[in-house]
């Protein structure tokens, strides 16, 4: 327990309410504040793509003691179901046997968060429009309009869990010596659906992550918990296969027909779901200082926003969480340092997980669909499992161990030079199980 402040938390998202319930039982009081309306009143606005929580996320969540509440909402997602464009399906197992990530819908999840934020004794305050902070004395200032008349609101501890276009760090950016970029990516996206079959079952399985890789663009899908499926819409805003070319229903429907043909019987509401739904930006943020003395800290997204092509996103977020927590435990009521020290652990990493993100994308939508990329995979899977202690595949750092992003990036980038060695061997599509080949990876592993 820490001695008992009263903090503001801005955003009502995944991050924002697991903090709340982290600072709850610290000790404090906790007012969680957000723009919107109420989750758990409004449907879900055709934005979303569905999570997947893996071993970093379970961690902060079992340290709270919610890992089995939330276990109860998912599904296990051990493979990707890889769907080629002349019918052909073929699954990737991620890991060893028994480790898989958990689909979970956000709205679904969000909601839940909420209440158990609010049974652990968090206040929430929606349809409350923040539109600055005092950094040096953490106060809130809200009111109906941006011009309009303010009403401070005073705390003793301020975080900005308020996404990609947090108005608290708005208010840090104006700031000497704060670094802040942003960038959208070319590619947008968009929601569709596959509804369950009608005794509530699911139309494909439920247990993949499905991707219909075509290149520069791509389909996806996650179960949920009713039998759906929520699929999301990679694609370029602009140029051959964009959509701004997909502009009426005819070219849509023939557009599925050619490239995603095995999509016809499971997503019925492609056209409406198409024209109804919102396309979507993907941006990605990153900035310094994340924290501001004792008063003012960002978490999640408003500090590191990254694309979902690593499904780490709330992972990252929830890791973030788990560092601000050791460092509480470390340094008591010291909070210029808990929140110093926090920033410099988690920002080399936040900076590893973007950029891992971003090239997921192309291993996504491109490779997964290349025979050679898939022989590269089957012999590193190969030789890990021959000597674990020397060899753990990039996609199980990142996913199943806690090990550093920054760490699992950088040791990433080794393995793979030595994989681009490897498959230049004469013949290695045949010779790939042989000792040859064990040895030579062995001999390139001591080579640093």
């Amino acid at each position: 327990m820490q001695t008992p402040q009263k903090i503001a938390v801005v955003g009502s998202g995944l991050v924002g309410t697991l903090l709340a319930i982290y600072l709850k039982k610290l000790g404090h009081t906790v007012h969680v504040y957000d723009r919107s309306p109420d989750i758990r009143t409004v449907e879900f606005s055709g934005r979303s793509i569905n999570l997947v929580m893996s071993n970093r996320g379970w961690k902060t969540l079992q340290d709270i003691g919610l890992e089995e509440e939330i276990k109860k909402i998912g599904i296990q997602v051990d493979k990707r179901g890889i769907h080629l464009k002349d019918g052909t399906f073929t699954t990737q197992f991620y890991g060893k046997e028994g480790e898989s990530i958990f689909s979970l819908s956000r709205g679904v999840l969000n909601r839940r968060m909420i209440d158990l934020a609010e049974e652990a004794g968090a206040e929430f305050f929606f349809n409350r429009k923040i539109w600055d902070v005092s950094l040096a004395n953490a106060s809130l200032y809200e009111g109906e309009t941006e011009q309009g008349e303010w009403k401070e609101l005073k705390y003793d501890i301020v975080f900005g869990a308020d996404g990609a276009f947090s108005r608290v760090r708005h208010r840090m950016q104006r700031q000497s010596q704060f670094d802040y970029s942003q960038e959208f990516m070319k590619i947008g996206y968009k929601e569709l659906h596959i509804p369950a079959n009608e005794d509530g079952t699911h139309k494909i399985d439920k247990n993949s992550l499905h991707i219909w890789p075509r290149g520069n663009f791509m389909l996806m899908g996650l179960a949920n918990l009713d039998g759906s499926f929520t699929c999301t819409l990679f694609m370029p805003f602009e140029g051959e296969n964009s959509f701004e070319n997909l502009k009426d229903e005819t070219t849509l429907v023939d557009f599925f027909a050619e490239y995603f043909p095995d999509t016809k019987d499971v997503i019925p509401d492609l056209v409406e779901d198409f024209f109804r739904n919102p396309t979507s930006y993907l941006v990605m943020t990153k900035c310094f200082p994340w924290t501001h003395s004792d008063k003012v800290a960002l978490i999640g997204d408003s500090a590191h926003a990254i694309v979902p092509f690593y499904g780490h996103g709330m992972n990252a977020g929830f890791e973030d969480i788990t560092t601000l927590n050791e460092m509480i435990l470390k340094y008591g009521d010291d909070w210029k340092t808990i929140f110093s020290e926090y920033q410099k652990s988690r920002k080399p990493n936040a900076d590893a997980i973007a950029e891992l993100s971003r090239r997921n994308f192309e291993e996504m939508s491109s490779k997964t669909a290349d025979p050679k990329f898939l022989l590269q995979k089957k012999i590193e899977k190969w030789f890990s499992d021959k000597h674990p202690d020397k060899w753990m595949p990039l996609y199980s750092r990142v996913t199943f161990s806690l090990q550093p992003y920054a760490e699992a990036l950088a040791i990433g980038d080794f393995q793979n030079k030595i994989m681009e060695e490897i498959m230049q061997f004469p013949d290695i599509a045949q010779k790939w199980g042989s000792s040859e080949v064990e040895e030579k990876i062995i001999q390139l592993l001591n080579v640093k």
